[in-house]
């Protein structure tokens, strides 16, 4: 049992790096699971499960709380996470129509929302707080304005030329 501890902290080495920082502490289990989630950019199970046993708590209350929150994702997700804005003023701006360039240029659909070079995810959210610049694109932590189809699809050339250039 002990090679399987040894194994699992090898294993999860940011995962301990974390809740050592907020010292084991079963209260800031939503801050731990921020902290995680950016780390694997998601929450995988079997993480879930070993932050549970390292906290004490049952896995069910861990995946609880992954799941209530619509922040957590139990999904792998791309690096750039694209949120497209569909809620009233958005949708009567063209949202629709944004989405449907997006997914047709990166080959995703409404069940598939990750592209297979796990690069862009695809989100569409009810509101994001900005209808005065609807419609709006948020990817990452970067919000854009007044997107058209053109505008939109020129953010994600951009992104994967920057990619190519490493930067």
């Amino acid at each position: 049992m002990e090679n399987g501890v040894m194994l699992n902290a090898a294993k999860f080495e940011k995962v301990n790096a974390i809740l050592e920082a907020y010292n084991f502490d079963s209260s800031r289990m939503i801050t731990i699971l921020q902290k995680v989630q950016d780390e694997y950019r998601y929450l995988p199970q079997e993480v879930i499960t070993y932050v549970a046993t390292c906290l004490g708590v049952p896995p069910a209350r861990v995946y609880g709380v992954a799941t209530f929150y619509s922040h957590f994702s139990l999904e792998p997700k791309g690096k750039y996470v694209i949120k497209i804005c569909d809620g009233t003023a958005c949708h009567v701006k063209g949202s629709g129509k944004l989405i449907k360039a997006i997914r047709e240029t990166l080959n995703l659909s409404e069940k598939n929302k990750t592209t297979n070079d796990m690069l862009f995810t695809l989100e569409t959210v009810s509101c994001l707080g900005a209808c005065g610049l609807a419609p709006v694109v948020l990817i990452n932590e970067d919000v854009h304005g007044l997107v058209s189809e053109e505008k939109a699809l020129q953010l994600i050339s951009d992104i994967r030329k920057q990619e190519v250039q490493g930067e």
